[in-house]
């Protein structure tokens, strides 16, 4: 019997997954592998002189340790041959970081300046064109805008680099990611435009144009009405609020070229940072829900002071209740508790592919330190890793007969998706409360439903959780704890302490018992560290009701 490749192996799962995809995805996939390349030979265009130098914001971490060592997403290694720049032993992610290159505008690059361009000239010689991982088309769009302005901020691109850039460029130009669309696509844009700033010809003018066209289109499908990138990632929405601020100083480099969209660019990034702001913690920290991880975004404070260079403006929502209507989150603050409430989508119906099974979570910091936290990402290899850091059991929410809620697999694929439904908020003095439910179990016998119910005030959070359905089911509630939060069994609940020596009492009230279990918490790429988890299990029939309370 012939051995069915892996993605074949669930057609049911598969089918589930495709069929949200959009056609020209799905034709794109196609065209690509039979597509005829272009030539990319010719003379690079001449240099556009701008009106300033480039200024990096601050932020970005050196990855950079020396001319041969480098430590990317948790993780150190040497490149010292040809062979090393695509080494299989190393993850693809790894190797991609590799190839972008953001060391060149990093913290105090001026001090690693000769590694960087012993570094590019090696990159010309020993990654040949079409070749490896560094001529896919997103590490190619992250490095021609490193290069760029690497060159822009005061150093000077050699004529062989500005050669190899511009094959880059046209390299680019041929394999656009229209098949995964979203944070691809907008960075494929991005790079277009910086080098049709850059270089000055009909050429570099056809670049500007297309990169403007398809950034246009992409923002406004994109970016959502209240602020939000539709991926649903604090950290993804962080990486692409720098790429609009990159563009708005690009546009004050290259003034005719970009001056009409520099107004419309610096509303979008004030929008974009008022909602990056009610999706951080108190810590400074974004908030862990689908793919989030620190390290690799800058934090809102560091954006916020990029902002200020660009004279973006942007204010912040003081409001206790914070409804982020298009996105799905919501925060709520009262007294000492902040909280913020998934109540979203998993992403877009074609793109899910940094969501995460997390409906219904919730994150709670206590006196600004974090409290419950979703079990963040340390991977993106296809293993059993990244399918934890994606399920339903990662979260604080609730699982039903051992499945996530929606059917994440594949390192970045979703088939069955939950969908959340029946918001609603109410405010009662200096009590807070948020509700919403959906159907990601529905597809199960009896149909079952979780609607959560969490309530806010100077001195308790409350999470009523109800299950509706019938037959019999077994039933996980998960609240995950922070790898700082001690904890100790009490009769009838559990005793927590918080790093500044605050304590809370947590009791249930409902057909179960509260346990204590341990977890995963992966703040970093390459960082799993262990932490205690709240858990109260119900084996039986629905419908039930739970109430978990954590009181000061």
């Amino acid at each position: 019997m012939p051995i069915l490749p892996p993605i074949l192996e669930r057609p049911g799962r598969l089918l589930r997954t495709v069929r949200h995809l959009r056609a020209g995805q799905i034709v794109n996939r196609l065209v690509r592998r039979f597509r005829i390349s272009r030539a990319l030979d010719g003379a690079a265009p001449e240099r556009r002189p701008p009106v300033a130098a480039w200024v990096n914001g601050s932020g970005r971490r050196a990855s950079m340790l020396s001319e041969t060592r480098f430590r990317f997403v948790g993780h150190e290694g040497e490149v010292r041959t040809a062979a090393d720049w695509n080494d299989p032993a190393r993850t693809k992610l790894w190797l991609y970081n590799l190839h972008y290159f953001d060391d060149l505008r990093a913290d105090d690059m001026a001090a690693r300046g000769r590694w960087h361009g012993a570094l590019m000239e090696r990159w010309l010689t020993e990654n040949p064109p079409r070749s490896g991982n560094g001529w896919e088309p997103y590490p190619l769009s992250l490095r021609i805008v490193n290069w760029i302005g690497w060159d822009l901020a005061g150093n000077r691109l050699s004529l062989q680099l500005l050669q190899n850039l511009a094959v880059q460029v046209r390299a680019l130009g041929q394999t656009l990611e229209f098949h995964l669309l979203g944070n691809h696509l907008l960075a494929n844009a991005k790079a277009l435009i910086f080098a049709g700033c850059f270089f000055s010809s009909p050429e570099a003018d056809g670049w500007l144009r297309a990169g403007l066209g398809l950034l246009t289109d992409q923002l406004d499908e994109q970016i959502l009405s209240d602020g939000g990138h539709f991926e649903l990632s604090p950290m993804y929405h962080a990486i692409i609020l720098e790429d609009v601020l990159d563009l708005i100083q690009l546009s004050k480099l290259y003034p005719r070229e970009l001056e009409a969209e520099r107004q419309s660019w610096k509303m979008l990034a004030g929008r974009m940072m008022a909602w990056l702001a009610d999706m951080t913690h108190p810590d400074g920290e974004i908030a862990f829900f689908n793919d989030a991880a620190f390290g690799i975004a800058r934090t809102h404070a560091e954006l916020a002071a990029y902002a200020r260079l660009l004279d973006v403006e942007h204010t912040s929502n003081a409001d206790p209740l914070r409804v982020l209507g298009n996105s799905g989150y919501l925060g709520l603050r009262s007294g000492p508790f902040s909280v913020i409430f998934d109540a979203a989508e998993i992403g877009p119906r074609y793109l899910p592919g940094h969501g995460h099974a997390d409906v219904l979570s919730l994150e709670a910091c206590l006196d600004g330190r974090r409290l419950l936290s979703n079990g963040g990402t340390s991977s993106y290899a296809d293993d059993m890793v990244r399918n934890e850091e994606r399920s339903t059991a990662a979260h604080g929410t609730v699982e039903i007969d051992g499945h996530s809620s929606s059917e994440v697999w594949g390192s970045f694929r979703v088939g069955r998706r939950a969908h959340p439904f029946d918001l609603s908020t109410k405010t009662r003095g200096d009590r807070l409360s948020a509700a919403a439910s959906h159907d990601g179990y529905r597809w199960l016998p009896g149909k079952p439903v979780h609607r959560r119910h969490i309530a806010v005030s100077p001195v308790a959070l409350s999470v009523t959780d109800r299950i509706t359905g019938t037959g019999g089911h077994s039933v996980v509630g998960r609240f995950p704890l922070h790898p700082s939060v001690s904890v100790s069994p009490e009769p009838g609940g559990c005793r927590l302490e918080l790093a500044g020596g605050r304590v809370l009492r947590v009791h249930i009230d409902g057909p179960s018992n509260l346990a204590i279990e341990e977890g995963h918490f992966s703040p970093t790429f390459g960082q799993r560290l262990s932490r205690p988890v709240l858990v109260w299990r119900h084996d039986g029939r629905l419908p039930v009701t739970i109430e978990t309370r954590f009181e000061l």
